[in-house]
């Protein structure tokens, strides 16, 4: 017994063909690569952030947090009023949580402090505003 056929009475061992297999592996790889790269959350907003000629590089976000012109506040795809961001926030590890807030241009600054004093009362004190270099 073992990996041998017989075919017309001569005793022939099995091939095993792993040619096939590794290219449906690499297909494997690139599909999981793709739907990973689409599941990485809050990868931002399409805007226009305000330019500032001293920016500093900040740690990756734990929260992002996305403000419209409207006052609409966004975190993780999902609409949130301020009382619910500052639960959000106290759900997290305040004194550990680095938040970024991105929003347009066209962003009033008072949406902008209702936000950070949202934050503030949630007990966040790493608070950044994304900007680019200009």
């Amino acid at each position: 017994m073992g990996n041998y056929s017989y075919m017309n009475g001569e005793r022939k061992k099995a091939k095993i063909v792993i040619i096939p297999m590794i290219d449906i592996m690499l297909f494997l790889v690139v599909f999981f690569a793709l739907i990973m790269l689409r599941m990485i959350p809050s990868s931002g907003i399409a805007s226009q952030i305000p330019h500032a000629s001293a920016v500093q590089e900040m740690p990756h976000p734990k929260v992002l947090i996305s403000l419209f012109k409207n006052g609409t506040i966004k975190v993780k795809g999902k609409v949130l009023t301020l009382n619910e961001l500052v639960s959000l926030l106290k759900s997290h590890n305040p004194k550990k949580t680095v938040v970024t807030i991105a929003g347009s241009k066209k962003v009033s600054l008072q949406h902008l402090v209702s936000v950070m004093s949202a934050c503030k009362k949630a007990g966040v004190s790493k608070i950044g505003i994304a900007a680019s270099r200009s």
